[in-house]
C-alpha cells in the first residue's frame, strides 16, 4: 500500500496567534520580537503584511523598522503558542495517532490507514478548514507519499492551502524547483551545490551519487535519495 503522508505547517505561527488574540492587529504589519533590554531584539516572526515590506525573521528590530515605519512590535507569549500548538495536534489526532512534531508549528501525519475518512487531499483540506474554524488560524498542508515531499508541498503554497505531490508525477511538479527548497539543503550545502551548477531538485536527482558522496558525505547521498523520491523514513510519534 502506498503511504499517504501529510505535513501541516501553521502559517506565520507566532504572529498569527498574536493577531488572532488581538483583532486590532489584524490588518497591520506585525512582528513578534525578542526583548531589546535583554539583547534579544530580533524579529522572531512576522505576518504577511510585514513580510510585504521585506521584514524578515532574524533581523534586528531597527532594521525591520527601517523597512516598515508603521511596524507594530509585539512581545512573544510562548504559553499561548504552546496552547495553540497542542490544540492543533488534538485536531490532527482525530485522523491518525501517527503524528511527528517538527518544531512547535509543524507536524507530519501518516494517514495511510485513514482511507475511510477520504483521500489524503480530502483529509488535509478538512484539517485546514477545521483549524481555521476552531482556532482562527491558517495552515498550509502538503500531501505526498513520503515525508520529504509532504514537507516540500506545505512550503509550495501559502497561506491557507493544500498542495499534493503525487508519486507518478512528482518529477514534473518539483524537479524544476530550487535545490534549496529540499529539506536538508542548508546554506553551506547550497553553496557547494551552486559551485557545481546543481541548482534545481532535478539537477540534484540526476547528479552521480558517488560525486555527491565525495563532496557532501552521507548528506549528499541522502539528498540524492530525497530528490529521487526515495525517502522511506517513518512518521515517528512524539511519545
Amino acid at each position: 500500500m502506498q503511504r499517504v503522508i501529510l505535513h501541516c505547517d501553521m502559517n506565520n505561527f507566532y504572529a498569527s496567534v498574536e493577531c488572532m488574540l488581538n483583532p486590532e492587529l489584524k490588518n497591520k504589519p506585525v512582528a513578534v520580537c525578542g526583548s531589546v533590554e535583554e539583547r534579544h531584539g530580533i524579529v522572531l516572526a512576522k505576518n504577511y503584511a510585514a513580510k510585504a515590506f521585506g521584514v524578515s525573521t532574524g533581523e534586528a528590530i531597527w532594521q525591520a523598522k527601517q523597512k516598515c515605519q508603521d511596524l507594530v512590535i509585539v512581545e512573544p507569549h510562548y504559553e499561548q503558542y504552546m496552547k495553540f500548538s497542542k490544540l492543533a495536534r488534538e485536531i490532527y489526532g482525530r485522523y491518525t495517532d501517527q503524528i511527528e512534531p517538527y518544531g512547535m508549528d509543524e507536524c507530519w501525519l501518516d494517514v495511510t490507514g485513514s482511507g475511510c475518512m477520504g483521500t489524503g487531499f480530502e483529509i488535509a483540506d478538512e484539517i485546514r478548514r477545521t483549524v481555521k474554524f476552531e482556532l482562527g488560524l491558517t495552515i498550509s498542508a502538503g500531501v505526498s507519499f513520503n515525508k520529504i515531499f509532504a514537507k516540500l508541498g506545505s512550503d509550495m503554497k501559502k497561506p491557507d492551502a493544500v498542495t499534493v505531490i503525487p508519486k507518478d508525477t512528482f518529477r514534473d511538479k518539483i524537479w524544476g524547483l530550487p535545490a534549496a527548497d529540499l529539506l536538508g539543503v542548508g546554506r553551506a550545502t547550497q553553496r557547494v551545490l551552486d559551485s557545481y551548477c546543481i541548482r534545481t531538485i532535478g539537477d540534484l536527482a540526476k547528479t552521480d551519487p558517488d560525486f555527491l558522496n565525495r563532496r557532501l558525505g552521507k548528506n549528499g547521498i541522502a539528498l540524492w535519495q530525497y530528490a529521487n523520491g526515495n525517502d522511506r523514513s517513518r512518521v515517528m510519534n512524539a511519545d
